[in-house]
Order: C-alpha cells, then sequence, then structure tokens
C-alpha cells in the first residue's frame, strides 16, 4: 500500500507541474513564440528526418553483412581486430569526423551523411558481430545434425537467433544519429540544428528550444519504432519481452 500511495502522489505531482508549465508558458508567450518558428521546424525536420534515414540506412545495410562475416569461423583470427579498430573509430569526435569529411567531400550533405554513417556504423556491426557468436553451439550441431548447410544455418538458426541483440544495436545507433544530425548544419547540411545553434548565437533560447525539443521527440519516435518492428520481428522465445 504504502508504494502505491508514493505512485499515486507522484502522478499528481508530475501533473502538477505539467499544469504550472502550461499556465507559465501560456502566460509568458513562449507558446506563441514556439509557433513563430513552426514553418521553420516543419522544413528542417524533414531535413533532419532525411539525413537520418539516408545514413541510418546505409549503416544497417553495411553493418549487418559486416558483423556477419566478421563472425565466421574463417574469420575468427582477423575478427577482434576489426572490432577493435572499429572501437578505435567511436574515440573520434563526431565533429572531428564531420570536418575531416568535410575536408575530403567539400560541404553539404554528402559530408553529413559519410559522418553520420561513421558514428552509427559501429554498434550495429558489434551487436550484430556479439549477437551471431552468441548463438548456442548446441543449436548449430543440431542445424548441422539434420543436414543444413552453413548458410541455410545462418539464415534459419543464426541470424533469427541473433536478432534481439542486433535490434538493440539498431535502436542504439539510430538514437545517437538523430542526435548527432544537428552537428550536420555545422558543415552546410541542414536539419534542427540549423535553429539550435542560431538560437545559441543568438541567445534566443526560444529558437534553440525549438530545434532540440523536436531533436529529442523525433529520438524517441524513432527509438519507439525500432522496438515495436522488433516486437513483430524477433520470434517468440528470443525476443525476452514476448515470452
Amino acid at each position: 500500500m504504502p508504494t502505491l500511495n508514493l505512485s499515486g502522489a507522484m502522478r499528481l505531482l508530475m501533473l502538477a507541474a505539467v499544469f504550472v508549465a502550461g499556465v507559465w508558458s501560456q502566460s509568458s508567450g513562449v507558446i506563441d513564440d514556439f509557433i513563430f518558428y513552426l514553418p521553420d521546424i516543419q522544413f528542417l525536420a524533414v531535413q533532419h528526418i532525411w539525413l537520418t534515414v539516408i545514413s541510418g540506412s546505409l549503416a544497417i545495410v553495411v553493418a549487418i553483412p559486416l558483423g556477419t562475416l566478421l563472425s565466421r569461423p574463417s574469420m575468427a583470427k582477423v575478427a577482434e581486430s576489426v572490432m577493435q579498430v572499429l572501437n578505435v573509430g567511436t574515440t573520434i569526435p563526431t565533429l572531428a569526423v564531420l570536418a575531416l569529411s568535410m575536408s575530403f567531400l567539400g560541404i553539404g550533405t554528402v559530408p553529413a551523411v559519410f559522418g553520420l554513417f561513421v558514428a552509427t556504423l559501429l554498434p550495429i556491426t558489434r551487436n550484430t558481430y556479439t549477437g551471431l557468436k552468441g548463438v548456442s553451439p548446441a543449436l548449430k550441431e543440431a542445424a548441422a545434425g539434420i543436414g543444413m548447410s552453413p548458410t541455410q544455418r545462418l539464415l534459419r538458426v543464426e541470424l533469427p537467433n541473433a536478432l534481439y541483440v542486433i535490434f538493440a544495436g539498431i535502436r542504439t545507433a539510430l538514437a545517437i544519429n538523430v542526435g548527432t544530425v544537428p552537428l550536420a548544419f555545422l558543415i552546410g547540411a541542414g536539419g534542427l540544428g540549423e535553429l539550435i545553434f542560431t538560437g545559441i548565437d543568438l541567445y534566443d533560447p526560444v529558437m534553440m528550444l525549438s530545434g532540440a525539443i523536436p531533436t529529442a521527440m523525433l529520438a524517441i519516435v524513432v527509438d519507439m519504432l525500432i522496438a515495436i518492428t522488433a516486437f513483430l520481428v524477433v520470434p517468440r522465445g528470443v525476443n525476452p519481452s514476448r515470452t
């Protein structure tokens, strides 16, 4: 009972905080200021989404086959070395990656997509590799015992059992991607970073929040969509949320 009472009190406190914030926003004119930036938010959000979709899709298309290849027994001698190289790559700040991309590819969408692609690549590769290496040897032996070829074992046994871990990597990678896209504005690629960084330069908190809040909301939406997809795609018994 005390737990229920505490939970109810927390809900009431949160509702009261939301109500007070709403009253303050209305009386201070903040909502009107947000509405003023609404056309900019809509236009820049489309750019933001496209940058995420293009770079994220490229990362998925490259990372899953790469992680799968590294998980094969024939690659055992070089797999850890390649993973270490990828790990070292993540220590480089994304802004530095974008700057290097701009040095070689100029300014605009292309270097931004490349930099975001690099930032998104590792979590998916690592989780694909880890998920496939974590498949029970007994399952692999059973599949081999009934005459499955290595390709059949990969497609029918290993990948289905590794999907939950792979989707976890995709969720992490795309959340990083959405949060990193604002930096693409600094090299001329657009996105909601235009409102964020311009708001910082002009010391305009409303403009800055007009970019920051939609970015946070996009990250939440993307995470929810990937979670729903994983729930529907990952086989029962492999996905803990469906057992």
